[in-house]
């Protein structure tokens, strides 16, 4: 056998190598990179939580202590939220100021001289955050399918340098990419 149908065998077996294993790791790859730009921007969105934020007024004048505000007073306060049905518990983390807790993660927080009110609702991102959970390789089953997901990418890179060839592959056009490719993340670790 000579070197031109080695070769031709190495690109015809790393095109079907390269094939199979982006299909089937397609949507792994979607996950961490969806993951990875929650990630990137974490200090911008929050992935895992929907905070959201409503300013109101309750009728004044209200009650100034605590010795004011009975459960049922506070139900009735909190009557567009669900009032009583959705009550936990509410108690005063300064004074002048009034903190109820409502069910699904809600919060009411009142300036009893002004009437000024935030309601705060917080909803659990459901995908998202599950996206965010499997990046951080929650279970050992999933680090060992990470570990397998990282030899197949390295296959994926090999089988993409060699299965195509000429001026378009690693002995053309290719190799420009790939040294573009390599210096890039390198002058973000020396120069950053």
């Amino acid at each position: 056998m000579q070197n031109g149908e080695i070769m031709q065998r190495v690109r015809r077996w790393s095109r079907v190598l390269h094939r199979d294993l982006s299909y089937f790791f397609t949507g792994v790859l979607v996950i961490y990179a969806v993951s990875g730009f929650m990630l990137n921007h974490k200090k911008d969105f929050n992935s895992d939580y929907s905070i959201r934020r409503e300013q109101t007024t309750l009728p004044t004048p209200l009650p100034q202590t605590a010795d004011g505000w009975s459960r049922e007073r506070v139900a009735e306060a909190i009557a567009p939220y669900g009032g009583a049905a959705a009550y936990l518990k509410h108690y005063f983390p300064e004074k002048g100021t009034l903190k109820v807790f409502i069910r699904g993660g809600s919060t009411l927080t009142v300036d009893l001289a002004t009437g000024a009110a935030t309601f705060e609702s917080i909803r659990k991102r459901t995908v998202l955050s599950a996206l965010n959970r499997l990046h951080y390789n929650p279970t050992r089953w999933w680090t060992i399918f990470s570990d397998i997901f990282l030899a197949a990418l390295l296959v994926i890179v090999i089988t993409g340098l060699v299965m195509v060839r000429g001026t378009k592959g690693i002995a053309g056009r290719g190799a420009l990419y790939l040294a573009a490719g390599i210096v890039v993340p390198l002058l973000f670790i020396f120069l950053t």
